[in-house]
């Protein structure tokens, strides 16, 4: 897609499966529920980041290791990379834990963003992720949201006109932005920005209800189809956007 936009792109699923390997299954005798839950995984994301690579042909980086071992999307140095199951752990085995899962998926997701980086100057990532319509009892509204820093000027324009575009397209739909969660919480796009100024690195995280999902747990052809054909009119500096200014 960078040759039609500018910007390389770069989609990635940090919470894509519950899978537990085998010599961790221990300690998840009695969890069977626990991993089935949002707690677990992020429901219908894998199947959707592939469907966006592939529409914006666009290199994919997925995990589907449950997020209850290590959590993929926090930094190593955040207490929260471990859940109750796994935060009791021994120190060594939780340092396994990052050696073993966070940090090849980090360094898999930098070395595209640097491949992007080198190649085209400037890389969008987007990273996949759903959520529960329902949360300690208070109903979720948003079907479909873009979470980005409001403090990153390139950021916040994008996330402006990519719901725009979407609203457009999409009029009956509960659109969002920063919402059901901030996007400038601690997380993979978070720590990249710090690696790397906002006019050569957008992180932008999508968010998906997951009351969409149907009944073979992937979310309908519309959500990803939406987002790539909108999202190229939406980057900072793409030809739609400049005409548009000009009129």
């Amino acid at each position: 897609m960078s040759g039609r936009t500018g910007w390389a792109l770069v989609v990635t699923a940090e919470h894509g499966g519950n899978d537990v390997p085998r010599d961790y299954r221990p300690l998840f005798r009695g969890h069977t529920r626990l991993l089935a839950s949002h707690r677990g995984w992020d429901t219908g994301t894998l199947h959707l980041a592939a469907e966006l690579g592939r529409l914006l042909d666009a290199p994919l980086v997925t995990a589907s290791v449950t997020r209850l071992l290590v959590d993929l999307n926090r930094s190593p140095h955040n207490p929260r990379v471990f859940s109750p199951i796994t935060r009791t752990l021994p120190h060594a085995e939780r340092h396994g834990l990052l050696e073993r899962f966070h940090a090849p998926h980090w360094s898999a997701v930098r070395r595209e963003v640097a491949r992007g980086l080198a190649g085209a100057g400037r890389v969008l990532h987007l990273g996949v992720h759903s959520f529960a319509p329902v949360l300690d009892g208070s109903h979720r509204k948003a079907e479909l949201a873009l979470l980005y820093d409001p403090a990153r000027p390139a950021e916040r324009a994008l996330a402006i006109a990519w719901i725009r575009g979407l609203r457009a397209e999409m009029p009956e739909r509960v659109l969002r932005r920063n919402d059901p969660y901030r996007g400038k919480n601690d997380g993979l796009t978070t720590a990249l920005r710090r690696e790397h100024p906002d006019s050569r690195y957008l992180g932008i995280e999508i968010e998906v209800n997951q009351k969409l999902l149907g009944r073979d747990g992937r979310f309908p052809a519309w959500v990803a189809e939406s987002l790539a054909r909108t999202v190229a009119a939406a980057l900072p500096g793409s030809a739609r956007r400049a005409a548009g200014r000009r009129s």
